[in-house]
C-alpha cells in the first residue's frame, strides 16, 4: 500500500517529537519488521509514557521522599528510575523491610514485591475505594518461579499484572520490572503531600512547551545522558557539546571532564560550561552577547534557551 511509507514517517516523527532517539531507525526498518529496532523504539515509547507522570510539578506527593539534608532542589534533580528506586525503598522502609539497589538481580526473589504490594494496596480509609487485602502466603513458597508466580497473582488483584511473567521477575529483566514498578506507581503511589510549610511550593514548576521542545529534540538525537530536566541536567556541559559534535563543530574532549565529579566538582563544571560557551562563540558563531558559563550553571531560562536555539536551528 502506497500509504505505508508515510504513515511510518509520521510514526517516527510522532516518536522523535515526544524524545524518542530515531536518528537509525527508517521507515524501511519498521516495514521490514527488524526486531532490535522496532522493540528498541517501542521501549522508548513505553517507558516515556510511563514516565510522564514521575516528576514533582506533576505529583507534588513525591515531596514525601525528600530524606533528611536534603533540598527540594536535590529531589527535582532526580531522574524517573532514581524516583522509583526511592519510592520503592520508602515503602519497603515503612514495611521494615531490607533496600534494594536495583529492578534486577535484588528483586528476583518477589519478597520486596510482595512488601511493596502490602503496602500500597488501597487500606479503606480513603471513600469509595475498597480495601483490598494482600494474600501474603505465597511468600513462603521455596521455589523463586512459583512465589513469582502467586506474587503476580497478587499485583493481578490491584490491575497492575502487566509488563512481566513469572520468569521475567526470576531473570530480573531489568527493562520489563522497571516498567512493572512504574505502572504499579501510576495507580498506587500510596504518598502523601506533607503538611511542611517550610517547603516553597511555587519553586515546583511544570516546564513549558518551548522547554520540553528543546528536551525531547536532544533526547530523540540520542544525547547521553538522558535529559529528564532541561537546566539540571545539562549543568555540566556534556549534552551541549554532543550537539556541538551533532553540528559538525568540533569538541576538544581533552578539555571536557567526565563524571563521577569530586566534591569540588562545582567549579570544574563551571570551567566547562566557561568552554561551551567560547565553542559557541568561536566556532559555532553563535550570537552568544551577554551569555557566560556562570548563567548556564545558574539556570538562568533565558540565556540557556538562548544557546539551545540556536543549536537546534542549526
Amino acid at each position: 500500500c502506497r500509504w505505508i511509507p508515510t504513515n511510518l514517517n509520521l510514526a517516527l516523527n510522532s516518536a522523535s517529537a515526544i524524545g524518542c532517539h530515531v536518528v537509525n531507525i527508517g521507515a524501511e526498518d519498521l516495514k521490514e519488521g527488524r526486531q532490535h529496532l522496532v522493540l528498541g523504539l517501542l521501549w522508548q515509547v513505553i517507558k516515556i509514557g510511563l514516565f510522564a507522570d514521575i516528576e514533582l510539578s506533576r505529583n507534588e506527593a513525591l515531596i514525601a521522599l525528600l530524606r533528611d539534608g536534603e533540598s527540594l532542589e536535590d529531589l527535582m534533580k532526580l531522574s524517573p528510575e532514581e524516583l522509583l528506586l526511592r519510592w520503592a525503598n520508602y515503602h519497603l522502609e515503612e514495611a521494615g523491610c531490607g533496600k534494594i539497589n536495583n529492578f534486577s538481580s535484588d528483586i528476583k526473589d518477589s519478597k520486596a514485591y510482595y512488601s511493596i504490594l502490602n503496602q500500597v494496596a488501597p487500606k479503606g480509609d480513603e471513600e469509595g475505594i475498597p480495601p483490598i487485602a494482600i494474600d501474603m502466603s505465597g511468600i513462603r513458597e521455596k521455589e523463586d518461579l512459583k512465589r513469582a508466580e502467586c506474587m503476580l497473582d497478587q499485583a493481578d488483584r490491584l490491575g497492575c499484572r502487566q509488563f512481566v511473567m513469572p520468569a521475567d521477575v526470576v531473570r530480573g529483566n531489568p527493562k520489563l520490572n522497571l516498567a512493572f514498578v512504574a505502572n504499579l506507581f501510576n495507580k498506587y503511589p500510596a504518598l502523601k503531600k506533607p503538611e511542611n510549610q517550610d517547603i516553597d511550593w511555587s519553586s515546583i514548576e511544570g516546564e513549558t512547551r518551548e522547554e520540553r521542545t528543546f528536551r525531547n529534540w536532544m533526547n530523540s538525537l540520542g544525547v547521553n545522558p538522558r535529559v529528564n530536566h532541561l537546566y539540571a541536567d545539562i549543568d555540566d556541559a556534556l549534552v551541549i557539546f554532543q550537539l556541538y559534535e551533532k553540528i559538525k563543530v568540533p569538541v576538544d574532549w581533552d578539555r571536557v571532564n567526565k563524571p563521577p565529579y569530586p566534591k569540588l566538582g562545582s567549579n570544574m563544571k563551571k570551567v566547562q560550561l566557561y568552554y561551551a560557551v567560547e565553542l559557541g562563540k568561536e566556532k559555532a558563531k553563535f550570537s552568544l552577547v551577554g551569555i557566560a558559563g556562570q548563567d548556564l550553571n545558574a539556570g538562568n531560562r533565558t540565556l540557556t534557551l538562548a544557546l539551545l536555539w540556536q543549536l537546534m536551528r542549526r
